[in-house]
């Protein structure tokens, strides 16, 4: 296979009572990472202070943004805006890309 073709099923494995991360893509100008959180696992609530996108691919996950909670299934995405708490919770074992945009200073 090609080095610049991922498989998303084949390219991070779940790991029990666990939360993996592979680092897609490292720029100045932001990031993309692939998760692969086993069932109940997640991300206590945080900020950032750039906007991210994550894009479910497997599984399902309650996404909190803001207080305010989202159920996303395989397909699909969400945006948490810069500087608005947020956390995840894995409903089953669930594989997310993490798309991270550094804001330009113009």
């Amino acid at each position: 296979m090609p080095q610049n073709i991922i498989n998303l099923e084949n390219h991070l494995s779940y790991q029990a009572e666990s939360v993996v991360s592979r680092e897609i893509i490292r720029k100045k100008e932001g990031t993309v990472t692939l998760f692969a959180f086993d069932k109940g696992q997640g991300l206590s609530e945080h900020k950032a202070p750039f906007d991210a996108l994550v894009q479910v691919v497997d599984g399902e996950a309650d996404i909190f943004i803001g207080g305010e909670a989202h159920r996303l299934h395989a397909g699909e995405l969400i945006i948490m805006p810069a500087n608005i708490p947020h956390a995840l919770q894995a409903v089953t074992a669930f594989k997310m890309i993490l798309t991270m945009i550094r804001q330009t200073q113009e």
